[in-house]
């Protein structure tokens, strides 16, 4: 089971990231947190190579990298991106 998803459109986002922005070979999507104080957590997305201390998935192909120590704050967080005329990028939708 995956903790963090991706919807629809923010997975279209990423794979034209890592087909147009020349993201190096062996690189994936990660996902994972800053913080986790009193002020709560900041979400962090990025490419990045695979550590020894990550969990990775499979996302239609494309690998996502989480840190264990962030599994449990990402658990049933959903990525999304917005694209409208105030603002562009990419969000996460905590249940």
């Amino acid at each position: 089971m995956m903790p963090v998803s991706l919807s629809k459109r923010a997975l279209e986002e990423v794979k034209d990231t890592l087909t147009h922005k020349n993201i190096p070979p062996g690189y994936g999507l990660r996902v994972g947190i800053k913080g986790a104080g009193c002020a709560g957590v900041s979400y962090v997305l990025g490419f990045d190579l695979k550590s020894e201390k990550d969990v990775e998935y499979d996302l239609d192909g494309v690998p996502v990298y989480v840190a264990k120590k962030d599994v449990m704050y990402l658990l049933g967080v959903q990525v999304d991106f917005y694209e409208g005329n105030d603002a562009r990028g990419f969000t996460f939708v905590k249940p």
